[in-house]
């Protein structure tokens, strides 16, 4: 990534995230009854918007590279990034989808479910961000645990 970035990168960051958030909320998508709905097979109104979304994301990854070289405001170039798919993945998809079909809701519309009002969804969140410190706390003690035993050899 390079170093330095257009002074407009965070502001259009946050303006994505905006648009994204009402998104989801204009969808209906931060409503966690409208998600466990579909999951039950009686609302079919996100696979359109999975579809729509989908669309738009594949136009982008094949004609941006086709039109310019570098992103617009960091300059990286648009290449794919393989990451290796190994357990992590597997456990961490398991439980997002879990924690997604228990409560409805993923993290992007979980703050959208914030901004539209559904306060009680600040328990969703304090959740993920449990979760998500622990899983930090568990990889550092075990890549410290590593590194450990790299050096004892």
């Amino acid at each position: 990534m390079s170093e330095r970035r257009h002074p407009l990168f965070v502001p259009l960051i946050l303006f994505g995230g905006v648009i994204f958030g009402f998104g989801l909320g204009f969808s209906q998508m931060a409503r966690p009854e409208v998600v466990l709905n579909f999951l039950q097979f009686e609302d079919f109104g996100l696979v359109f918007v999975m579809f729509g979304a989908a669309i738009v994301t594949g136009i982008a990854f094949a004609a941006m590279p086709r039109i310019r070289d570098g992103a617009p405001l960091t300059g990286d170039r648009y290449e794919r990034r393989l990451k290796p798919f190994d357990r992590n993945v597997v456990i961490g998809g398991a439980i997002f989808g879990v924690g997604w079909g228990l409560s409805g809701i993923c993290p992007g519309a979980a703050y959208a479910s914030l901004g539209v009002g559904n306060v009680t969804i600040l328990w969703a969140l304090a959740g993920m961000f449990v979760g998500a410190y622990i899983q930090g706390y568990w990889r550092s003690q075990t890549a410290d645990s590593g590194a450990t035993a790299t050096r004892a050899d």
